[in-house]
């Protein structure tokens, strides 16, 4: 006896095809609950070994209309079946299990019926390929007997009818299965009865027909078999239109004839009128690594297999892998598809050939299922009738690979709900969605851990094993792209012996990267790939593909292309549709396209093919200004009172973005980051020194405020190469300045006071009054850090006296705030005082938050340092609430240090914990060693 006939034997712990039951002592069995409770079960048993998030269990029990108590109710219903499951395992705990973000119920399928039916059959499938037609019908009828009535019986709701109707189908193609081994096997006349009732509650399925017709002819009963034959036909005339397919007309004929073939099997010469069964698959790819989530997608989609056609769709642009995993998945569910496979490429991005048409691809299936050429008919309506009807009640796969549009596909999808369709292409067949409700399912690329995977298989474990950072370059440079990893492993699997470190090298210039894997002679490289969806492209499009790839960032958005392109937006969003649509660009997040970096090569390749070198320029210095100019006007917004600098009008074809309110200056700036640095180094690239020490500057506010503290060195280091290449005095001093600000907050603490120094010499030289006072703000700040009070302080007043003098009241503020400072260390509280609350009331009058927020803290600290520990309290939550609603996460950090240390001295040592735990994390968020370092020794000095 088999392992599933055991299993089949000892009875499934879990039934659901029919009452919901759960196997309990001595073989009995309970109910598992009210409809609800049981649908919980069903979903959990469909899946069974698999995690079930509660968000799936919640859609499915209650239909996507959830009630608020949802969660609620779940974990009770949960927590019931795991007691009416542990009476099956003796005091051996529950198999429903907790895990992160849902639920497992931890059994072998077998121990669910439907699992265990499915298995039988599958079994029992194998048995009829290897002519074992007894062993056949036993494992086909037990799989029938494990059904106790309409299956998820009394569980209600829309996932529960699908489930319940996709398993109704599934009951009728297992019993079809049945009844043609019990014909292979002679047992016609213990089937009849059973065949009739199946016959007359689907006259139009022609599978059940022909094997009636056969068991009638059998039973000695041939004119009854006529009879019904030509009732069929008259009911597919009158309700379909249609003829009776080519398989039931020949079984027609020979019952006319008599043919000897018709005998039961143990007559010489017997055998039973089926269908051809095509096998068109290509071979399955070698070695086949990652993807475990998409494929796991696919099984769910045929798991969940209703009333309807399954039908996926995978998109993703070329060398993805789309094929190989359709191929892949193919090849490991053939027994789920007995009746056959078909395959066909349809060349839709072939760049040598025109997309194959449907005509053909359908008279190419119909030879496959057994048509004769004479015998398709000629109206493409007609072939398209006929191959429904050929595929009716058949578990085919049908796998149409690279498809053109979705035109190309609909007349290829079959109406039978057994049949299953998967459909690779470049373009997002939207048609197939909207009108058979496809899966779509985009590949994106592979991640590391899967590129690492793929290159040990390939290569080999002791060849991958010895160049560990080779392997980690290749992965780097290839992106995740399938295809330029498979190309990459042939390169290694022809040149054995060579270095995987040479390979690295040869891949390392970002230039040459395509013509290394193009490389030793190998068809299909990377350009092949890439030029056959660039060249479908339409004229607009591909322009727009091509600039793309000159675009700095790894991102970029839509009016950002509106710049770069200077096409109208209604045209741009058109564009990006296109683009988008054909996999080569992504849209994440909303609003923001991205493009692999491997397409970014090929795409700035077309872009320098003609020799527009000016044009070029032109176009990238358009979206650059307009990168420039957005940055300052969300720095102006961020900081209305922050010294003026000169800048340049921007042109009416780099229209700045108007950011109306720092929230929106925020959030342009945090999502354009990373395009704003990689806008820096192009400009400095392209010699555009002027805009690289601007960009410096326009990110200044938004580094300080945010902690970026590395961003914020490396943009003014460039930001001072190019002032002094312009040789411009007030470039350089501003730059010096800043710098010396961004190498005091990363502890550069000599270098900070070299640059300062140096700045300080040019403003005296130039006479400039505002520059001078600024100077000294920020020497008085870099001797602070060095913990020399009296040294700031000296810096502090004279850049008070100088503010005073130009009339500047925010920056007046600013200097009363840093002597307020200064002199609270040094012990004169009084005289503190005065200047920190005069620089309060001056913040505040001009709606200065950031300063505000700064003068707020430095009364905290005197306040603390005098023993106002309340005040220091207050304080200290008054600047936190102004930093918070600011986004200014460097100095939240500080302010919660300050604020435990209030929490401290006024003996709440929990809530000060509290404090130091979140400024902690906030300073390794920001790379701030030194100061996490001081946090750190706070919690761990508390907890003493």
């Amino acid at each position: 006896m088999s392992r599933l006939e055991s299993a089949y034997s000892a009875q499934p712990l879990i039934r659901l095809l029919g009452q919901i039951m759960v196997g309990a002592a001595e073989g009995e069995y309970v109910s598992a609950g009210p409809s609800k409770q049981g649908c919980t079960l069903a979903v959990l048993a469909l899946q069974a070994g698999q995690l079930v998030s509660v968000d799936s269990l919640i859609d499915r029990v209650w239909d996507d209309d959830p009630p608020r108590a949802a969660r609620a109710s779940l974990h009770s219903y949960i927590a019931r079946l795991r007691k009416l499951l542990e009476q099956d395992t003796a005091g051996g705990g529950s198999p429903l299990l907790r895990r992160s973000g849902g639920y497992v119920l931890a059994v072998e399928p077998e121990r669910v019926d439907i699992h265990l039916m499915r298995a039988l059959a599958r079994q029992g499938r194998k048995a009829s390929e290897e002519h074992d037609h007894q062993g056949a019908r036993r494992l086909y009828r037990r799989a029938v007997e494990l059904w106790r009535g309409e299956a998820l019986c009394s569980v209600g709701g829309d996932w529960a009818a699908r489930t319940r109707a996709g398993l109704y189908q599934e009951r009728l193609g297992l019993l079809a299965e049945l009844h043609e081994a019990e014909l292979h096997a002679g047992r016609h006349e213990g089937i009849l009865a059973e065949l009739a009732k199946l016959v007359a509650d689907h006259p139009l399925d022609e599978r059940l027909v022909a094997q009636y017709l056969l068991a009638l002819y059998r039973c000695g009963r041939p004119a009854d078999a006529l009879t019904h034959y030509e009732r069929t036909r008259e009911q597919l005339a009158e309700e379909l239109g249609t003829d009776p397919s080519p398989r039931l007309r020949e079984l027609h004929r020979q019952i006319l004839n008599s043919a000897p073939e018709l005998s039961a099997p143990d007559m010489p010469g017997a055998a039973v009128v089926s269908a051809l069964v095509p096998r068109q698959l290509p071979a399955p790819p070698p070695l086949f690594t990652g993807r475990t989530r998409e494929r796991a997608r696919l099984d769910r989609g045929l798991a969940e297999r209703a009333d309807r056609v399954v039908i996926a769709t995978v998109g993703g642009p070329g060398g993805i892998g789309k094929t190989w995993l359709v191929l892949r998945w193919a090849h490991d569910h053939l027994a789920d598809f007995p009746d056959g496979q078909l395959y066909a490429d349809l060349l839709g991005f072939d760049p040598s050939k025109e997309p194959l048409p449907h005509e053909a691809v359908l008279q190419s299936f119909l030879a496959a299922l057994g048509v004769e050429p004479g015998s398709i008919p000629a109206d493409p309506q007609s072939q398209m009738g006929l191959y429904r009807s050929l595929t009716a009640g058949r578990r085919l796969l049908i796998v149409l690979d690279n498809a053109h549009n979705a035109a190309q596909v609909l007349p290829l999808i079959p109406g039978s709900p057994e049949c299953g369709v998967l459909v690779t292409s470049r373009n997002q067949l939207v048609g197939v969605t909207m009108q058979h409700g496809a899966d779509h399912l985009a590949l994106d690329v592979l991640d590391e851990h899967e590129c690492r995977q793929l290159l040990t298989d390939r290569l080999g474990r002791h060849r991958t094993a010895a160049e560990p950072e080779a392997v980690s370059e290749l992965i780097s440079h290839c992106a995740g792209l399938p295809l330029a990893l498979g190309l990459v492993t042939a390169h290694g699997t022809l040149h054995p012996d060579s270095p995987l470190a040479l390979l690295a090298e040869d891949l390392r210039e970002a230039p040459s990267r395509l013509d290394t894997l193009e490389g030793d002679g190998l068809d299909g490289g990377l350009r092949a790939a890439f030029a056959s969806s660039y060249l479908a492209l339409s004229p607009g499009a591909a322009e727009t593909f091509a600039l793309l790839g000159l675009a700095p960032g790894p991102d970029i958005s839509q009016p950002a292309i509106a710049r770069l392109t200077a096409l109208p937006t209604p045209r741009v969003r058109a564009v990006l549709q296109e683009l988008t649509r054909a996999h080569l660009l992504r849209q994440d997040p909303p609003g923001r396209y991205r493009m692999h970096d491997l397409l970014r090569l090929y795409a700035a390749e077309q872009a320098h093919r003609t020799d527009r070198r000016d044009e070029r320029s032109t176009v990238l210095r358009r979206l650059v200004d307009f990168y420039l100019h957005t940055a300052h006007s969300a720095e102006r917004v961020l900081h209305p009172h922050r010294m003026q600098i000169d800048f340049p009008e921007p042109s009416l074809a780099s229209r700045p973005l108007a950011l109306a309110d720092p929230a929106e200056a925020l959030s342009w700036l945090e999502a354009e980051h990373a395009v704003l640095l990689a806008t820096q180094r192009l400009a400095s690239e392209e010699g555009w020194d002027e805009v690289v020490w601007r960009i410096a500057w326009v990110l200044d506010t938004f580094h300080r405020r945010n902690g970026h503290l590395h961003s914020q060195l490396a943009a003014w280091r460039k930001g001072l190469d190019a002032a002094r290449r312009l040789g411009d005095p007030v470039a350089e001093t501003l730059a010096r300045r800043n710098l010396g600000i961004a190498c005091i907050r990363s502890g550069c603490h000599v270098e900070a006071l070299d640059h300062l120094h140096q700045a300080l010499s040019l403003t005296k030289r130039s006479a400039d009054v505002a520059q001078t006072a600024h100077t000294h703000l920020v020497l008085a700040y870099a001797w602070e850090r060095r913990e020399n009070d009296q040294q700031a302080l000296e810096h502090a007043d004279r850049a008070l006296t100088l503010f005073k003098s130009l009339d500047t009241p925010v920056w007046e503020a600013q200097a009363h705030n840093q002597v307020c400072l200064y002199s609270a260390r040094l012990g004169q509280y009084e005289e503190a005082r005065v200047h920190g609350e005069t620089s309060l009331a001056l913040f505040r009058r001009h709606q200065e938050r950031d300063g505000e927020a700064d003068a707020l803290g430095t009364l905290g600290r005197l306040a603390l340092q005098s023993g106002q520990h309340a005040l220091a309290l207050t304080r200290f939550e008054q600047a936190l609430v102004l930093l918070r609603d600011m986004g200014h996460a460097y100095g939240e950090a500080e302010s919660l240090e300050w604020l435990g240390q209030a929490h401290a001295a006024l003996g709440e040592l929990n809530e000060a914990r509290r404090c130091w735990r979140e400024a902690l994390s906030q300073y390794l968020a920001q790379h701030r060693a030194q100061d996490a370092q001081r946090a750190q020794r706070r919690l761990t000095s508390s907890q003493q």
